[in-house]
């Protein structure tokens, strides 16, 4: 636990409203390791938290009115009675948040509240720094409330601030890893079932480390490819008369545009699946080959991938990691590779090296640890 950023959230709180907030709640983002763009067609992933949160500093308002600033601003930011929220009303960052109080205000939660941000998951970089917020900013809110509903309904709640206030047609991968991951583990999920497992995680354990590459290229997914991605995958459940690409085995008899689509899916559950098996043989550096497998299929088949990404993970190949892919919705953001602790200065070296050579801004790269989930902070300033 950060004592130290959940301290600095509550010493900004103070600052802007006089008074100590009622407490500090924090969600982390995530990496996926594998089982990418399955999620909302009921499939397998494998996530796990990363040190990085977002923490909000919270105390109830008598008067309906949600405010939201950030602790970089030192100012509030919006100032909207819950009644009057509404998709559009809050901008940039701000609609997460209040896309959460507007979800939970149809859930009962209809007291006011002060909230003060800050965090440290990088933004637009793949690590799900919007769902950090929104898990986070639930966690708050339903818990100056006095609520506790299931991890289960509160990331279905978050989904639809996503998808309806935010606009963002996500699946439930992000919000479920930011509020069910443990420390040590990744979480393999069955978004179909809902079943989860923790999957004992220890790379270093193995000589090994999972390396974070930000390409500094940020990504949206309001305005990229995902959304069409998304329905060209409903469009093909629905031609094969299934209720999700989880049913299907192959893409035969589709049209051609969406044969890409169904493969990649079908054989990202398939790796998973492997990853998993593997894992728990204690054989972590034969996963390296799987990850490397659904990077190709997500920039070829998917067609999500963007020329820094595939920079990043040939280069990191090149170098001797054992497996590198794009993780995340795409067209930016970050990738993962799978390297040998002994040799992790010579893959960033090398991955700068490339980066520069094509002209790149240098990117941000530091190893990942899977890490507890959102919870409410301990801190002296609350």
């Amino acid at each position: 636990m950060n004592s130290t950023e959940s301290n600095s959230a509550a010493d900004a709180f103070r600052r802007l409203h006089g008074v100590a907030p009622v407490g500090v709640w924090s969600a982390p983002g995530r990496v996926n390791l594998i089982g990418e763009h399955t999620d909302y067609n009921d499939g397998f992933v494998l996530p796990f938290a990363i040190p990085h949160r977002t923490r909000v500093a919270a105390s109830p308002r008598a008067d309906g009115v949600i405010t939201l600033a950030t602790v970089q601003d030192g100012e509030i930011v919006v100032a909207e009675p819950l009644g009057e929220l509404a998709p559009g009303c809050a901008p940039g960052w701000a609609a997460y948040p209040a896309g959460v109080a507007w979800v939970l205000r149809k859930q009962g939660v209809e007291g006011g509240a002060d909230l003060v941000i800050s965090g440290d998951v990088p933004r637009g970089a793949g690590l799900s720094s919007s769902h950090s917020l929104e898990v986070a900013t639930a966690l708050a809110l339903l818990g100056l409330a006095g609520l506790s509903p299931s991890k289960s309904d509160i990331a279905k709640w978050v989904q639809q601030a996503e998808n309806d206030f935010v606009g963002a047609p996500t699946g439930l991968l992000d919000q479920t890893a930011s509020l069910c991951c443990t420390e040590a583990h990744v979480l393999f999920l069955d978004v179909r079932s809902g079943q989860a497992e923790q999957v004992p995680f220890d790379a270093a354990r193995y000589g090994l480390e999972v390396l974070v590459i930000d390409t500094r290229v940020s990504h949206s997914l309001v305005e990229s490819g995902y959304g069409e991605r998304r329905k060209g995958c409903e469009r093909a459940a629905e031609l094969l008369g299934v209720p999700s690409l989880r049913h299907v085995e192959g893409e035969a008899g589709l049209p051609s545009e969406l044969q890409p689509l169904v493969r990649h899916v079908v054989t990202e559950n398939e790796r998973v699946l492997r990853t998993v098996e593997l894992l728990k043989q204690d054989r972590y550096a034969e996963i390296g080959p799987l990850l490397s497998a659904s990077h190709a299929s997500l920039r070829d088949d998917y067609r999500v991938s963007c020329v820094e990404l595939d920079v990043a993970a040939q280069a990191a190949e090149g170098a001797g990691a054992l497996g590198a892919r794009m993780i995340g919705g795409g067209f930016g953001g970050s990738a993962i590779a799978l390297v040998p602790a002994d040799i992790r200065g010579r893959v960033v070296a090398h991955v700068e090296e490339a980066f520069a050579a094509h002209g790149f801004a240098p990117p941000r790269m530091f190893t990942a640890v899977p890490s507890a989930g959102a919870r409410r902070d301990v801190c002296s300033g609350a």
